[in-house]
């Protein structure tokens, strides 16, 4: 049978300079933070703070993001990397059950909001000097903005895709390499490529392996369902900021942006396909689920405690 609607994904590495390739999900993570560290200085001079307090924010950011959602992943999702795979958790490589290097992946966006939280507590008051909501307020904004693009880098990197679901209807994507389909095989042993890469290509365009290719699920595009929702995530608290005295109320931006990121999540993990952790133990729910209601929980008493206060 012949799909005519679902799209066949399978994109490139990324863009190769001939000496170097520039991964796409790379690349996406270069564009959340750079956008980030643009409208933070929007906001840096609006406030009237000085661009050298932004430079050590952005740092922080950075080195509080990537930690924090490496090791929530590890702890949330793959706890067993700790005793088979110790160096696998903070380097690019994974030495079980042989040496392969993996790029950075396995990141977890609740363990990074835990230690970005972190991070700007000890900001606000070793640099700063302002109180840790009123950083948190500010901050959540390029935050949204750079979820959206780590979404489409884990697009790119077809991982974190959803349910399986018809070839007919229009959202379905089939992901040539998605990790589930070819744990079960080996893509160069089928097609005796050279290369992974080239193996993926073959089974894509080469008439001998279509009964393979026929055999890897179309599956909803979680990772595009989840940027969409961030996107009005990041209009809401930037036009709030911007256009309303939200940022007076200290504690509002940052109990909106709880809410509101993390009801996507959990509404998205509906069609999501599971990434393990402790969903077993518990039943009902998804672990990413669990692991949102709290935060939705802590973002309700924010918005509703948030109390105007004088501005600087």
């Amino acid at each position: 049978m012949t799909h005519t609607l679902g799209i066949v994904w399978n994109p490139s590495e990324g863009i190769d300079l001939g000496f170097f390739v520039v991964r796409y999900y790379s690349l996406m993570w270069v564009v959340a933070f750079g956008l980030g560290w643009y409208i933070m200085k929007k906001i840096f001079d609006r406030e009237n703070e000085p661009v050298e307090k932004l430079d050590s924010l952005f740092i922080w950011t950075i080195l509080a993001t990537l930690l924090g959602a490496r090791l929530g992943h590890v702890l949330f999702y793959q706890s067993e990397l700790i005793f088979q795979d110790p160096l696998s958790v903070l380097l690019p490589i994974r030495t079980v059950p042989d040496f392969k290097f993996t790029g950075f992946s396995g990141l977890a966006s609740h363990g990074a909001t835990i230690a970005i939280i972190i991070a700007m507590f000890y900001f606000s008051r070793k640099v700063m000097k302002r109180s840790m909501l009123w950083v948190l307020d500010r901050v959540v904004i390029p935050c949204a903005s750079g979820a959206i693009f780590v979404r489409l880098g884990n697009f790119f990197n077809s991982e974190i895709y959803g349910h399986e679901t018809s070839g007919d209807a229009f959202y379905a994507v089939k992901f040539i390499r998605e990790e589930e389909f070819w744990a079960r095989q080996d893509v160069q042993d089928l097609t005796q490529a050279t290369t992974e890469n080239e193996g993926y290509k073959m089974i894509q365009n080469d008439p001998r392996f279509s009964d393979i290719l026929s055999q890897i699920p179309f599956r909803h595009p979680s990772q595009m369902y989840e940027a969409f929702g961030y996107v009005f995530v990041f209009l809401i608290l930037f036009y709030a900021y911007w256009k309303t005295d939200a940022r007076e109320k200290q504690g509002l931006l940052f109990g909106l942006f709880l809410v509101m990121l993390f009801t996507v999540r959990f509404i998205v993990e509906y069609v999501k396909q599971s990434q393990g952790g402790f969903e077993e133990e518990l039943g009902l729910l998804s672990t990413g689920q669990w692991l949102s209601i709290p935060f939705i929980i802590v973002g309700l008493y924010f918005v509703f405690k948030a109390k105007k206060v004088a501005t600087a």
